[in-house]
């Protein structure tokens, strides 16, 4: 359902009176079946596209553990761990940059399906190959390079469709996306958990094995339990419908993309070109993007490689490893659901930056200094609580300031810029470790992390965190249409004043989940 420009829902045809949620009691509070049925109906969107991102996850997560250790102890070279977690990553970056207009064009249901079977077949291929005998180290490398290549656009599909989802089951955006937190959090406990006690308990391969029924079961669960009418092609807004930022020449179209519709006959390339242009005009997107492809190039470093090699010179083994993954899980479940009760209500610029000083450095340092592992343990569970907070907020600002008709694109573009560090995160690491040891490579890299969040936090940009913000009081919830004020022109009058009529125009991340 595609949102009125008043901010509400369009009632059907031919409805008169006051629009009533389905399954909502009448006055008399009961509920009878018509309600649970209802009620059912309303949630099933919302829920289903939820279970799928957390299948997927969850067998992402499990490949985690179980890909870097088997290659680790195959080869026994760190930079060779690297360089499998790089021609991953990097099909996978360009994957969510160039599939965006692929996505808006087929709609995000039917790239989901197509990407979770894609993945699956190439995922099994991995055990099947091994058991054969025929998986030398170069065909490992083109294999994990497909299963990047796969997975990017089914991620980003799944995300495009959780506005929606939220739409049609009444929630508000940060309500929506706290679930979203929840639900990636739920997968990094238990996928890393599983995964490690499957490769301390019969090796590597069949967590690979599970993670290919993993994303099997994604393809299912979109199939059968998202509504078939949800996820379809995105509509443009029609000729001068809405309102938006003051339009920028150069833009290489001529046209303001988030209120413009493109050209008839205009194609992939101009889908292309629409997205890269809304995107370079926000610059609260473009810091957001900076800061977590840094963030999250760091990461990629530690669970890639310094994590793995760590848990084998330390004698912990993988099992410790799944555990610490696994217990920052557990706290990080804690601080979505914090997040998701009592986020509308917070600052979201103060949440963000306390997250990320709790999660950053501290983990990479206990690490270094390869302090007890119950100590190891407390830490990883206090940083997860405070990565909790991240990808909610981060997901609502980045749902707020997209309009929905440029979600694929402009979101793949924001993802890929966001997640541009990952590919080279193992392989900077496996030179770092080959050159300087395991425990300064930590040390530095959590010290890079520390003065990246402090000096980043500096930026003016962030204040446009709080503006406008959905999800207050009164306010219609995700997916009807919140208007929010463009940044102000100088000498531009009315530049105060609220855009009226047209479509939806979401003014003022990974981001992908950024995986935190």
């Amino acid at each position: 359902m595609s949102p009125s420009p008043d901010g509400a829902d369009t009632a059907p045809a031919g409805a008169t009176g006051p629009a009533r949620s389905a399954g909502v009691p009448g006055p008399t509070g009961s509920a009878g079946p018509d309600d649970v049925l209802g009620r059912i109906a309303r949630w099933r969107p919302v829920s289903g596209v939820l279970a799928a991102l957390s299948v997927a996850l969850t067998g992402t997560f499990v490949s985690s553990i179980a890909l870097p250790w088997y290659v680790l102890v195959t080869t026994g070279s760190a930079g060779w761990t690297g360089v499998v977690a790089f021609c991953e990553m990097a099909p996978y970056v360009a994957a969510k940059a160039f599939s965006g207009p692929l996505v808006d064009r087929f709609g995000p249901r039917r790239v989901s399906r197509i990407g979770d079977v894609l993945s699956a077949v190439t995922v099994a291929l991995v055990p099947l190959l091994h058991v054969l005998d025929a998986l030398p180290l170069w065909g490992l490398l083109v294999l994990v390079a497909l299963i990047g290549l796969t997975r990017g656009p089914g991620d980003l599909a799944k995300r495009v469709m959780i506005p929606e989802a939220a739409r049609r089951s009444r929630l508000p955006l940060e309500r929506a996306t706290g679930l979203a937190g929840v639900t990636e959090r739920l997968a990094l406990t238990i996928g890393p958990a599983a995964g490690g006690v499957l490769v301390a308990w019969i090796g590597p391969l069949p967590a690979l094995v599970l993670n290919a029924a993993c994303f099997a079961l994604g393809w299912l669960v979109v199939t059968v339990v998202v509504p078939r009418d949800m996820g379809a092609p995105a509509a443009d807004p029609g000729a001068g419908a809405g309102s938006g930022p003051p339009r920028e020449p150069g833009d290489g179209t001529g046209k303001d993309p988030a209120t413009d519709p493109p050209t008839a006959g205009g194609g992939y390339r101009r889908r292309l070109a629409e997205g890269y242009a809304f995107l370079r005009r926000d610059p609260l997107l473009l810091v957001i993007a900076a800061l977590i492809a840094v963030i999250n190039l760091l990461d990629s470093a530690m669970a890639a490689v310094l994590m793995p090699v760590w848990a084998r010179e330390s004698g912990n083994g993988p099992a410790a490893l799944g555990l610490l993954v696994a217990v920052m899980g557990a706290g990080a479940i804690v601080g979505s659901l914090v997040i998701t009760a009592v986020g509308h209500r917070l600052g979201r610029r103060l949440v963000f930056f306390a997250g990320l000083l709790t999660v950053g450095a501290p983990r990479f340092l206990v690490l270094a200094l390869d302090a007890h592992f119950g100590v190891a343990l407390a830490v990883f569970a206090v940083a997860g609580f405070g990565s909790g907070f991240l990808n909610p907020v981060l997901t609502a600002v980045i749902f707020e300031r997209i309009p929905p008709h440029l979600l694929g694109r402009v979101g793949g573009l924001l993802d890929a810029l966001a997640w541009i560090g990952i590919p080279f995160g193992g392989l900077l690491a496996g030179a770092a470790v080959t050159a300087f040891g395991w425990a300064p490579a930590l040390a530095v890299a959590g010290g890079i992390y520390l003065a990246a969040t402090l000096l980043a936090g500096l930026r003016p940009e962030w204040r446009e965190m709080d503006r406008g913000r959905a999800g207050q009081p009164g306010e219609a919830a995700v997916g009807d249409a919140i208007t929010v004020v463009p940044p102000p022109v100088p000498d531009a009058p009315g530049a105060a004043a609220a855009p009226t009529g047209g479509t939806d125009r979401r003014s003022p991340a990974p981001v992908g989940e950024p995986r935190s």
